[in-house]
């Protein structure tokens, strides 16, 4: 998933972490800072999805109770009071632990169905300044206490897509157990996840690493130990679970057990090697352990796998791959394993991974003897699909790709699809993530029979996209999103899904967009997509028509990247600062493209609102002015700005007017960058953007993410930024945000936010109607 490391990060990390510090409590309605403050209304501008769903984890206890977690856009509950819409649980999360929007592992108590946990944190190298935490909540996710760790975790990070590494004794729910990468063991608690230690005497804290050269620390890490697992039927009520089991990242021990509810540990005799375990389920009716394996930690990988059973009783180990790695036609890994708790000698398999012609799903009704596939080879390329896909509630997950050539097909049914559940309480039910969405069907059975079943989208609510830029053109739709690792969507209605993404050309992730200050049809996208697969297509395209339809041209030699892109304010021209090569600039609308002159390359872009020859530059301090339409720039004399490359924009009808964020302030300029004044009162500013005056003021609405009076949060200034009201309150926090904001040009008091991870999201006063 995309990741955005934020300017407003937490002062400092603290120089010494006890082994468990102590607890503390997440923000609530009724802790508001004393800062001048509005009340809105925050919800989502429909996407449904759009990211990867690496967990699914539904309750045993209570029916229809299920959760479901993500890798950078937090966890969401589903239950009988949401009609089947998922709730976000995490949108608290602030900038100062934006990692907590990482979740790692999920629990909800088998006990309790009021209590869930959630082990949380991005990343395990630098890229994430603070460590991990176990979230703890008695109010099924509505309100949490916080545990922080003395170590982090990897939410994000390769391998998040086994487990589940946080598991609840089912007999003694006081107990918890969890999973720890970088090589820091199997933790315990014994007290509802109040206090943590490490399990000394558990033997191996794992070895395996994706990539041991890498300098990054992503794929460099130790992705330790892997998933936890009770035997209900060991124990008995109140008393803790004799038989548990680990999975660890050991090729050639990679399963440990405890008979002894922990007190001793073993590498489980006989176990099969050369595979990681990526799930495991015990099937206490029948007294077996199932194993699904990989030869990677996944997501994105994994070529070679077998499932395992695990006879507890005997010891005994039995392959039931459905086809084993020993077969010239195995390719792929094993993971997303499930059984039927009504029926447990029903189970299913996910490959990890198959990314041709498309995941492979593989049932079995006699304990893995043998095993049907939810598709399987016709006459080649032709393949008999034992299944029906309707998408028409998310219909862009054909990814604006025509029906391909066989063997393939628009949607596919998924791709990293290491969570397949089957509802304990209904065999009909069934639930899978994958890296786009969450999939569901309620006649799973019908397989059995030999008949098709039904696959849906299941995802309403669940929102996860990362956002990358937003603009809301007067007049047109409310607002176009770029985004990463989808593309982005143009919004006609924001309480509806868009049907498809931007097309000719389909961009894998839109970097920046811009529309003409004042002839708003037309606009411009930047992008990246695999160039070597699509040669004749640009990273830059065209619309006349406010986003509906688009065109491409041509692009500099040497891009590589999407960059930053400005209209002119008129359309007669565009200025692109693309990764890879020096800032450009056309007056054919791509035809052909000259070299711009007098800017530093990879600086930030931006176009005058109302003189089509002016566009400006900023980058590492230095602000750059343009008056020939970007031909050539100079830099300014101003000084004392913020380092870096910080987001600025230019007023609204308002000629060289500009409005510049960063670290340390908020700047302002009325003579087109030639000298800046500095806003008393901001402290920090991530981003800006301008909507519809407010009655009375012939001055556009600002939105900032900023830092007001010591106050963080989204703000509006009616009186060109002379006050600030805090418009957003700590339970709209939405992690880590700063990349877009803007407002609505038509709909005064109306922000758009783009989050890294939850999506759009956008916001009314409360006392309007939205």
């Amino acid at each position: 998933m995309w990741r955005r490391l934020p300017v407003l990060l937490a002062a400092a990390l603290l120089a010494a972490v006890p082994l468990t510090s102590p607890a503390s409590t997440a923000p609530s309605a009724a802790a508001e800072s004393t800062a001048d403050s509005e009340q809105y209304d925050w919800r989502n501008a429909q996407i449904g999805g759009g990211g990867f769903v690496p967990g699914i984890v539904f309750n045993r206890t209570e029916p229809g109770l299920v959760y479901a977690r993500t890798d950078i856009g937090g966890a969401y509950r589903r239950d009988s009071g949401t009609d089947g819409r998922w709730v976000p649980l995490l949108d608290w999360v602030g900038q100062d632990n934006w990692g907590y929007n990482g979740v790692a592992s999920l629990a909800t108590d088998p006990v309790n169905p009021d209590r869930v946990y959630a082990a949380v944190g991005m990343y395990t190298n630098s890229w994430d300044p603070n460590n991990g935490a176990i979230l703890r909540s008695k109010d099924r996710g509505e309100s949490w206490k916080i545990t922080e760790l003395p170590f982090k975790l990897g939410g994000n990070m390769p391998g998040r897509g086994m487990g589940e590494r946080l598991a609840i004794d089912p007999n003694d729910n006081s107990v918890l157990y969890l999973g720890t990468p970088s090589g820091n063991g199997l933790w315990r608690s014994t007290d509802h996840g109040k206090t943590w230690s490490e399990v000394g005497n558990f033997p191996n804290p794992g070895n395996y690493v994706a990539d041991p050269s890498d300098t990054t620390g992503l794929y460099s890490d130790n992705q330790g130990v892997t998933w936890v697992a009770f035997d209900r039927g060991s124990g008995s009520s109140g008393s803790p679970t004799s038989d548990i089991y680990v999975g660890v990242a050991d090729k050639q021990n990679t399963i440990y057990r405890s008979t002894d509810a922990g007190a001793t540990w073993e590498r489980v005799p006989n176990q099969p090697t050369g595979h990681l375990a990526h799930k495991a389920v015990v099937d206490s009716a029948n007294g077996y352990l199932y194993m699904a394996t990989s030869d990677t930690g996944g997501p994105y990988d994994g070529s070679s796998g077998d499932v395992w059973k695990l006879d507890t009783e005997t010891g005994a180990w039995t392959r039931i791959s459905p086809v084993p790695s020993t077969s010239s036609d195995n390719y792929y890994g094993y993971s997303g394993l499930t059984i039927d708790r009504q029926n447990p000698d029903t189970l299913m398999v996910a490959t990890q991974i198959s990314w041709y012609p498309d995941v492979i799903l593989f049932r079995s009704t006699d304990g893995g003897q043998s095993w049907s596939r939810i598709w399987d080879w016709g006459a080649y390329p032709n393949r008999e699909l034992n299944y029906e896909m309707d998408i028409s509630s998310v219909p862009w997950l054909t990814f604006g790709t025509e029906q391909p050539a066989p063997p393939e097909t628009s949607p596919k049914l998924g791709w990293m699809t290491e969570s397949v559940e089957i509802d304990p309480f209904d065999s009909d039910h069934m639930l899978y993530g994958t890296g786009a969405t969450i999939y569901g069907t309620d006649n799973l059975t019908e397989w059995d029979e030999g008949n098709k079943i039904t696959i849906e989208p299941r995802v309403a609510g669940l929102e996860e996209t990362a956002v990358l830029d937003l603009i809301s053109p007067p007049g047109g739709a409310p607002v176009l999103s770029a985004l990463g690792d989808l593309g982005g969507f143009r919004h006609e209605r924001l309480d509806e899904i868009p049907d498809s993404i931007y097309e000719n050309p389909v961009f894998t992730s839109t970097t920046s967009m811009d529309y003409a200050g004042t002839s708003p049809d037309t606009i411009v996208r930047v992008g990246e997509f695999d160039k070597s697969s699509r040669p004749d297509d640009s990273r830059v395209a065209f619309s006349h028509d406010g986003g509906k339809s688009w065109f491409q041209n041509t692009e500099p030699s040497g891009v590589t990247g999407g960059g930053t892109v400005a209209a002119a304010a008129d359309g007669s021209g565009f200025v692109w600062s693309p990764e890879g090569t020096g800032v450009h600039y056309t007056t054919d609308q791509g035809a052909s493209w000259q070299s711009a002159t007098g800017i530093p390359d990879g600086a930030r872009v931006e176009s005058d609102r109302v003189d089509p020859d002016k566009f400006y530059g900023f980058h590492q301090g230095t602000f750059y002015v343009s008056t020939d339409g970007g031909a050539t720039f100079t830099a300014s004399s101003a000084s004392e700005l913020p380092t870096g490359s910080g987001y600025f924009k230019a007023v609204p009808g308002r000629a060289g007017e500009i409005w510049l964020t960063g670290e340390g302030g908020l700047w302002h300029s009325t003579d087109s960058g030639e000298s800046f004044s500095r806003i008393s009162g901001v402290a920090d500013s991530d981003n800006i953007g301008f909507g519809k005056s407010a009655p009375g003021s012939d001055y556009p609405a600002m939105y900032s993410i900023a830092t007001v009076d010591g106050v963080t949060g989204v703000f509006r200034s009616d009186d060109a930024g002379r006050s600030w009201t805090r418009i957003n309150d700590d339970q709209h926090q939405y992690g880590n945000i700063g990349d877009a904001i803007t407002g609505d040009p038509d709909v005064y008091g109306r922000v758009y936010l783009g989050t890294n991870g939850r999506g759009v999201i956008y916001a009314n006063p409360s006392n309007q109607n939205p």
